[in-house]
């Protein structure tokens, strides 16, 4: 392809004095978003799912190549399969396969080799990168920023599930191999995260640890 300019399609614009008012909303909004373990059973529709998908697929990536593919799944069956092959995997690490420091890392959340969400949530979103992709004569193509790109896009998906009033959770089995076959993924992309989603049950509880947030002088720096 070649270098096209066109105008900016879209602006938005925001009067100076109007502007701290939004971001502080937003950040007041983001502040009420918390990592749930306990889903409702209320079901959520495939069109708000899709639409958030698609929200996500608006993020910015290296060359523009787009490198995440997205997985909704509903269906009880298979969540049941991926919950009994996670949990294989949890109980490995817990075991003996997560070294003692990193045990005791995750001891303030409370976390252990059961992971019920995966099969209470309505659904189950997993997160794929596309290492490399392929051209239209079927030749490899080399894809930027993988890592990157699939981030920038895993934060629009979160940001957009909260803005829909659902919560979810970042659960990230190791290792996730397990997914490709159970999704029908090729080999060329690689599991990233599994996002239970869901409305957060009446009797929902979070770690009281992950409320302690880094304050803004620790996590910026002005020159």
């Amino acid at each position: 392809m070649t270098y096209v300019p066109i105008p900016l399609p879209n602006r938005v614009k925001i009067q100076k004095n109007e502007a701290i008012k939004v971001v502080s909303d937003y950040y007041i909004h983001m502040c009420k978003r918390h990592s749930v373990r306990d889903f409702s059973k209320e079901p959520v529709s495939n069109a708000i799912i899709e639409k958030i998908i698609e929200t996500a697929g608006r993020a910015p990536s290296g060359a523009n190549q787009q490198p995440w593919h997205f997985v909704a799944i509903r269906d009880p069956e298979k969540k049941a399969k991926i919950r009994a092959a996670a949990e294989h995997e949890e109980q490995a690490f817990y075991s003996g396969r997560g070294h003692d420091e990193w045990i005791a890392a995750l001891e303030p959340i409370g976390t252990n080799a059961s992971k019920p969400h995966l099969t209470d949530a309505p659904w189950l979103i997993v997160i794929f990168a596309e290492r490399y992709g392929f051209n239209k004569d079927g030749s490899r193509r080399k894809n930027y920023y993988v890592n990157e790109s699939v981030g920038i896009a895993t934060g629009f998906l979160i940001s957009a599930l909260h803005n829909a009033g659902l919560v979810c959770l970042t659960h990230t089995p190791n290792p996730m191999k397990f997914l490709n076959a159970m999704c029908k993924r090729p080999a060329n992309e690689k599991p990233i995260m599994i996002l239970p989603v869901g409305y957060a049950s009446e009797a929902a509880t979070i770690p009281e640890a992950s409320t302690n947030k880094k304050p803004l002088r620790d996590i910026m720096s002005i020159f």
